[in-house]
């Protein structure tokens, strides 16, 4: 567009509106892995097709494509939730979510790269290249495996509610930095071509590998503060290199701690619902409604020639609303998700929920009971072994196998689950 000097407003706005629309509807007609799948190749192809018509000179064809293309590729990403429920263990999901996020952001950048620096057919030939490849990789994935049912554990509908409001709200801001803090620094082409993803992924990263005795939920208000500080800095600083790689780190970095927040909760509760192409289609549209509105309110703010400390003012209030709902999204969340690394258990779960019954996926074996026993006493696995007169890689077996049944991932999990259960 920007080669052609064609206006991309109306034409970006309308690929969103259909995105959103494509992942809000997908979950009504995809109920199994086997359709999911057809539907991950068939929006992947015709996204394919679509962006062949960017090779050539601008026509009514590059609208149409763009609809098109919006509405498949959202048919395909919300799809795409019935493998993460099926193939990822539910105690992975986070980090499976921050995976798809890094690279997928990595490869952003250097399609961007690639358009700007070389040539907009290049940039058009790598995203191509992309798509073919994801293509040929969900063919890899089988379809006629045994699907997971849903685990009992009430309804689900408010929970959701309040995660799409919050999504919703919270992505505004991610509208407006498109809309109005991008363009500020538009004269700094070489740098935002690359470095605008950069503290997004090296977010993602650090939530990702964070050892599981710190808190994420207090890193939620640490995103929070550095929304604020950013808009701050934004008013008050110039739109220099300095500037725009303070702005941008602080934006930027924040995302990618609420993305990883809302995209693994998802993650987690498509475990509640037999249908998770709806739960994950929907939810992700509040993050796509999100940046629409918060585009829209940017175009205004812009047309309407309005100061940088009065867009703070709207960026801090948008925040506001964000930090009144997380106490509230947390009580909703935690009683379902009691382990989940986000969420603050000690202050909403009440006596009856910590001593309930811990339930396994099937019963432990005799040899497994007794490596349990000795696990909750806190001995080593080579004492295990003297113990039971067993060599210290089947006592290494026998803990996997009883993580696996209890769903847990460590020695510190297994005990604190059982601990809190008698």
């Amino acid at each position: 567009m920007e080669f052609y000097g064609v206006q991309e407003g109306s034409l970006v706005l309308s690929a969103i509106v259909a995105h959103f629309a494509g992942l809000f509807t997908c979950g009504f007609f995809v109920s199994s892995l086997r359709r999911a799948k057809q539907v991950v190749l068939i929006g992947m192809a015709v996204s394919f097709i679509c962006t062949l018509p960017f090779y050539f000179k601008p026509s009514a064809l590059w609208f149409v494509s763009l609809v098109i293309a919006g509405y498949s590729s959202a048919l395909a990403v919300a799809s795409w939730g019935y493998f993460l429920k099926t193939f990822t263990p539910k105690k992975q999901r986070i980090k499976t979510c921050a995976d798809v996020l890094i690279y997928s952001n990595i490869i952003m950048i250097l399609v961007n790269m690639s358009a700007v620096h070389i040539s907009h057919t290049v940039g058009l030939t790598f995203s191509l290249a992309c798509i073919a490849a994801g293509a040929v990789l969900i063919r890899k994935l089988p379809s006629d495996v045994q699907e997971k049912r849903c685990c009992e554990a009430g309804g689900t509908k408010k929970p959701m509610l309040i995660l799409f409001l919050f999504v919703f709200v919270i992505t505004i801001n991610s509208g407006l930095m498109y809309e109005v803090m991008n363009p500020a620094f538009g004269h700094l082409t070489t740098l935002t071509s690359w470095y605008w993803a950069v503290p997004y992924i090296a977010a993602l990263a650090v939530m990702r590998n964070l050892p599981g005795r710190i808190k994420r939920y207090v890193i939620l208000y640490v995103g929070m503060a550095t929304i604020i500080a950013s808009f701050i800095c934004f008013m008050l600083l110039g739109r220099g290199v300095v500037d725009y790689l303070i702005v941008n780190t602080l934006m930027l970095g924040a995302c990618g701690i609420f993305d990883l927040f809302w995209w693994s909760i998802i993650g987690e509760m498509l475990d509640y619902t037999d249908n998770p192409v709806k739960m994950f289609g929907m939810n992700l549209s509040a993050n796509v409604l999100g940046v629409l509105c918060g585009g829209a309110l940017g175009m205004f703010i812009t047309s309407a020639g309005l100061a940088d400390s009065e867009i703070a003012v709207i960026a801090l209030t948008v925040v506001c609303i964000t930090l009144a709902m997380l106490p509230l999204l947390n009580r909703m969340l935690v009683m379902k998700l009691k382990s989940h690394a986000y969420l603050v258990e000690e202050d909403y779960v009440t006596e009856p929920a910590q001593v309930q019954e811990i339930s396994v996926f099937e019963p432990l074996t005799a040899r497994e009971q007794e490596v349990l026993e000795l696990i909750l006493t806190g001995i080593s696995n080579r004492a295990i072994a003297d113990s039971l007169n067993i060599s210290e890689s089947t006592v290494k077996t026998h803990a996997r196998s009883i993580f696996s049944k209890y769903n847990v991932n460590t020695r510190a999990e297994l005990i604190s689950l059982l601990l809190k259960s008698r």
